[in-house]
């Protein structure tokens, strides 16, 4: 009886998470598209819409999250709700991908953007320690589309590194190429963990 209960106490944090995720992401992906569409930089819009897929992983989630009790319906969603966090990444596989090739090949730098710089700094410590509170609350339930969520808020990160050397990079030392070639870098990692959860594989083994 304990346990059952202090599982629940463990999902309803878990929910809080998410819901928090969907709140952050939804007003980081508005802040984005707009700094972005205004700049002309297409970092930031990529960056908006990756903000966009933390909202649909956070809905995804808490879709798992509330049949938790039931173990037949939560195994289930948990293998359904892995494949859509892993298509949420292939998604986002093709877009960096599609993005830097175009910015390499069209010498297509980001705009200087102050609200860009600032809103990635922010990013940068809200995302780890979010990050953090998800892969606990994976271990304890013992799911896998929680860490699989939890790496997608890692590549959040990832991303915000990105784009702020590219903003910085390109304000101080005009080099144009560092974003989209970093961007690139990261394509095939993204594109496993995508794999990886379409198959129903937890991306923590």
């Amino acid at each position: 009886m304990a346990i059952a209960v202090g599982r629940q106490a463990v999902a309803r944090r878990g929910k809080q998470l998410e819901y928090f995720t969907i709140a952050w992401n939804s007003l980081e992906g508005l802040v984005a598209l707009v700094a972005g569409a205004l700049a002309g930089s297409i970092s930031l819009v990529g960056f908006g819409i990756d903000s966009f897929i933390e909202v649909t992983s956070g809905g995804v989630l808490l879709w798992r999250m509330s049949v938790d009790a039931d173990v037949q319906k939560r195994e289930r969603r948990e293998k359904l709700s892995l494949r859509i966090v892993g298509a949420c990444f292939l998604v986002l596989a093709v877009y960096v991908g599609y993005e830097s090739i175009f910015n390499l090949i069209n010498r297509k730098a980001s705009e200087h953007s102050i609200p860009g710089i600032i809103l990635a700094c922010v990013s940068l410590v809200v995302m780890p320690l979010l990050s953090r509170a998800k892969k606990k609350v994976g271990t304890e339930l013992g799911s896998a589309a929680m860490h699989a969520d939890a790496k997608q808020t890692d590549f959040c990160v990832y991303l915000s590194i990105i784009l702020l050397l590219g903003l910085v990079l390109n304000a101080v030392l005009g080099w144009w190429w560092a974003d989209p070639a970093a961007a690139l870098i990261m394509v095939p990692i993204i594109a496993k963990e995508g794999i990886d959860g379409t198959r129903a594989k937890a991306c923590c083994q």
